[in-house]
C-alpha cells in the first residue's frame, strides 16, 4: 500500500457496490486515498487491490455491519484517528424494504432507520470535530428522490438526511465543512434487486447510470452546495414535489426508490 497522500482522504460506507463502488472509483481518480467500509470483507479486499492497482492510492478497509453499535463505533473511530485523518465522508450505506410498514416486522424498520438515520448521524457527529478544528473537509450524504414525497419509513428517513444536510452546510459551511445530500432518483445498481422490488413498470427515461450520479454529486459537493439532484429531469420533479397533492405524491412513491 503506497504511502502517498494526494488529494485528501476519504472514507465511503458501502464501498462494495452501486453507488458507494462508483464514489471509490471517482475519487480513486481524482487522488483521494480511500478507507472502504462493507460487511464483506472477501468484496472489500477485492476492491482495494483494484484501485490501488489502477491508481496507486493507499486503500484502507474495514469490515462493519453499520446496523450495529461495534460497526458504527469502529467506523466512527476511524474518523477521529489524528494520522492520514479522513478529509471525505461519503455516508453511502443502506437500503429499503419492499414491504408495506405495516407487514414488515418492527426489528426490520428498526434495522433500517437505524441504517439510514443513526448510522450517518452518528458518523457525522464523529467526522465533524476533527474536520471543524482543521477548518477542511466535506460530508457527502446519499439521500434519494423518496426524501421529497411522501414514501413511508424509507422517504421519512432520506427527508430527515436532507433536512439535516441543509442545516449542517449553512451551520458548519463558513468554518470550512460542506454537507451535501445527493439525491438520487432511479439508477442501475443493485439496489432494487438487493430488496426484492420489481422495476419492471418504471420507464427507461426515469433511469440514471451510477457515474453520473457521482459525478454530478461529487461537482456539488465541492462547490459547497447542500442538495445535489442529478439530472435535470430528477430537478424538475424535485421542484415540483412542493406542488404535488400528498396522495399523488405517495401513488408515485410506491413504485420503489
Amino acid at each position: 500500500m503506497t504511502d502517498a497522500v494526494k488529494n485528501g482522504m476519504a472514507l465511503i460506507t458501502g464501498a462494495t457496490a452501486g453507488l458507494g463502488a462508483e464514489f471509490a472509483q471517482q475519487l480513486s481518480a481524482q487522488r483521494y486515498n480511500l478507507v472502504l467500509v462493507a460487511r464483506d470483507t472477501g468484496r472489500l479486499e477485492a476492491k482495494a487491490v483494484k484501485l490501488r492497482q489502477d491508481f496507486g492510492i493507499a486503500v484502507e478497509t474495514i469490515t462493519a455491519d453499520l446496523r450495529t453499535d461495534s460497526g458504527v463505533a469502529a467506523v466512527a473511530a476511524r474518523l477521529t484517528q489524528p494520522e492520514n485523518h479522513v478529509t471525505v465522508l461519503v455516508n453511502n450505506a443502506g437500503y429499503g424494504l419492499a414491504g408495506q410498514f405495516e407487514q414488515n416486522t418492527r426489528q426490520e424498520e428498526l434495522d433500517q432507520l437505524n441504517i439510514l438515520v443513526s448510522t450517518p448521524m452518528q458518523l457525522m457527529h464523529a467526522a465533524l470535530e476533527p474536520m471543524l478544528a482543521r477548518g477542511r473537509g466535506r460530508i457527502i450524504n446519499v439521500a434519494s428522490m423518496a426524501g421529497f414525497i411522501p414514501r413511508g419509513t424509507y422517504g421519512a428517513s432520506k427527508a430527515w438526511i436532507i433536512s439535516f444536510s441543509k442545516w449542517a452546510n449553512v451551520n458548519y459551511g463558513p468554518r470550512g465543512v460542506h454537507v451535501t445530500a445527493v439525491c438520487p432518483g432511479f439508477v442501475h445498481t443493485e439496489f432494487h434487486q438487493r430488496m426484492g422490488a420489481s422495476t419492471a413498470k418504471i420507464p427507461a427515461w426515469m433511469w440514471l447510470e451510477a457515474d453520473r450520479v457521482v459525478g454530478e454529486g461529487l461537482a456539488a459537493a465541492f462547490m459547497g452546495k447542500s442538495v445535489s439532484v442529478p439530472s435535470k429531469r430528477y430537478a424538475v420533479l424535485a421542484a415540483l414535489s412542493r406542488f404535488v397533492p400528498e396522495r399523488l405524491g405517495a401513488y408515485a412513491g410506491k413504485r420503489g426508490r
